[in-house]
């Protein structure tokens, strides 16, 4: 069903809708439920009182023919969270095509004499989110890497007198925005890049609470191997019932990083993902040990490049040992390539990664401003956004692609130009298969009260930190055409409250829109 109904929303562009979800025309008449006025009515009755009235509350929602159903504070900028991957998502599918591929090479300084390359290899990155992860849609890595060996075989590379580089100088600037916090900065869903990554840049941390309160957890550092970290461990056992407060203190100033916090006495072992500030260097080390098992050596060790186009040893203290070669003096051996950027984006909101997320829009950036720094993403999207039909002059102050960051502040006024924007860019049938309907995936516990014939009509991404709930996307009509589809944003800031309260209030605003058409 899920599938028919986005092929109707497609051909919709140009055409009219059909039956769809329910398989029932609209009733001739509403019911007071099914009002503008009831929905309004609600949400002044949740806003006066707790956990909502303390919060700041926006709801918006508009059909695509520019009717308002719901506008409350819909012009106030709120602190979106995962929302922010609507647009990040959308403006990479609608700048880059659907179907693009980010590109790694393999190239060489120096020369080839007897079977010896007299000058360094080095790993290209282009900004693949996907090397090395174990996502469903990426190749396992010694698929990619046997590539590379044989490129290198084919030109006669038998040993190396240099080194084995990990490039990471495709993306400027920052691995992370300065305005991420400190502790989320050491998370796996705060861990930065540059155009070279592996396995997400997380590295794996297998942990036990200790036999009592206040006694050190059971640790090892499990994949990937990262022998130039030095790691110490602050932590100890909590009590019962306060969960997993483990947070990862590191940066890639220097390789050490002091995993701190406290793990439940009753919570079972389990794997810590925690950041790696040394993607490039990792690639570049399993890539050597790929190649050792072909007795090909690299003499002089592996390195990566800092962000001065330095080459860098992994060694403790990292040392400098002069500039990078040129990319484009670089004679290529090989080009492997990542999944279509549409399955990327797919797990990017399926799964809210903030990865992939930040790398897409760096990309945006990259292909706009010809730079990838924080402070070109913005500057990208505001040059893109008018290409939707989308004012970028009010509504949005856009600073990352994952939401992480606490200065993103977004309009649900905002959200319902772009989602209505998107619908007109020749990528929304794929843009659309990106986002959830609610009792789906990650969406299993929204709207549980509500019928199937409601919420398979709604495709949302969520978005949500402390203090933070947001929910953003489309509603199909029962029946109609392309201007009858809602637009919707429903955004929470500041609530004083349990989570589970605001959710529930939040779905029910969703599920009151949706029985508007």
């Amino acid at each position: 069903m899920r599938r028919t109904v986005i092929t109707i929303i497609s051909v919709a562009l140009s055409a009219t809708y059909g039956i769809l979800a329910s398989g029932q025309a609209r009733p001739a008449a509403q019911s007071l439920e099914q009002s503008p006025q009831y929905v309004q009515n609600y949400i002044d009755v949740i806003s006066s009182a707790e956990p909502m009235k303390s919060a700041s509350l926006g709801v918006v929602a508009r059909t695509v023919g520019g009717k308002t159903l719901v506008d409350h504070n819909g012009e106030k900028k709120l602190i979106p969270a995962s929302n922010t991957k609507l647009i990040s998502t959308g403006l990479a599918m609608h700048v880059l095509g659907a179907d693009y591929k980010f590109k790694t090479r393999i190239g060489y300084s120096g020369k080839i004499e007897d079977g010896i390359l007299k000058g360094d290899l080095y790993i290209i990155g282009g900004g693949d989110p996907t090397l090395g992860v174990k996502d469903s849609i990426v190749s396992y890595i010694d698929a990619t890497f046997a590539k590379w060996y044989n490129a290198m075989k084919a030109a006669g590379i038998k040993s190396i007198d240099g080194k084995i580089i990990g490039d990471g100088r495709f993306f400027e600037g920052q691995p992370e925005h300065g305005s991420w916090s400190y502790g989320d900065i050491g998370t796996y869903y705060g861990t930065g890049g540059n155009g070279l990554s592996f396995y997400r840049n997380v590295v794996d941390i297998n942990v036990k609470a200790g036999p009592r309160v206040g006694a050190p957890i059971s640790h090892e550092v499990s994949y990937p191997d990262t022998p130039w970290m030095t790691y110490t461990f602050s932590c100890t056992t909590g009590k019962k019932g306060t969960g997993d407060e483990l947070y990862l203190y590191t940066n890639d100033l220097a390789p050490v990083g002091d995993l701190r916090g406290t793990f439940a006495i009753d919570r079972q072992p389990r794997k810590e993902e925690v950041s790696n500030k040394f993607g490039a260097l990792t690639c570049a080390l399993y890539f050597s040990r790929y190649l050792e098992k072909y007795s090909v050596k690299a003499k002089g060790g592996i390195a990566d490049t800092d962000m001065a186009g330095n080459i860098r040893t992994a060694i403790y203290p990292l040392v400098t040992e002069g500039k990078a070669e040129d990319v484009d003096k670089l004679t290529i051996l090989a080009t492997t390539e990542s999944p279509t950027l549409k399955r990327i984006a797919r797990i990017t909101n399926y799964e809210s990664d903030n990865f992939y997320a930040e790398t897409l829009l760096r990309m945006v950036a990259k292909q706009k401003t010809g730079r990838a720094e924080y402070d070109s993403c913005g500057v990208a999207a505001m040059k893109v956004l008018p290409s939707l039909g989308v004012d970028p002059s009010f509504g949005i102050d856009l600073v990352d692609g994952s939401g992480l960051s606490r200065q993103d502040n977004i309009s649900p006024d905002f959200f319902c130009r772009f989602l209505t924007g998107m619908m007109s860019s020749p990528v929304f049938p794929d843009y659309i298969e990106t986002l959830l309907s609610p009792g789906k995936g990650g969406y299993s516990a929204r709207m549980q009260d509500e019928s199937n014939a409601i919420k398979s009509r709604i495709f949302l991404k969520s978005g949500s930190m402390n203090g933070v709930r947001c929910f953003s996307g489309y509603i199909v009509p029962t029946d109609g055409g392309k201007e009858d589809t809602i637009v919707f944003s429903v955004m929470v800031n500041n609530y004083n409250g349990p989570n589970w309260k605001v959710m529930g209030q939040i779905d029910k605003i969703i599920a009151l829109i949706a029985s508007m058409n």
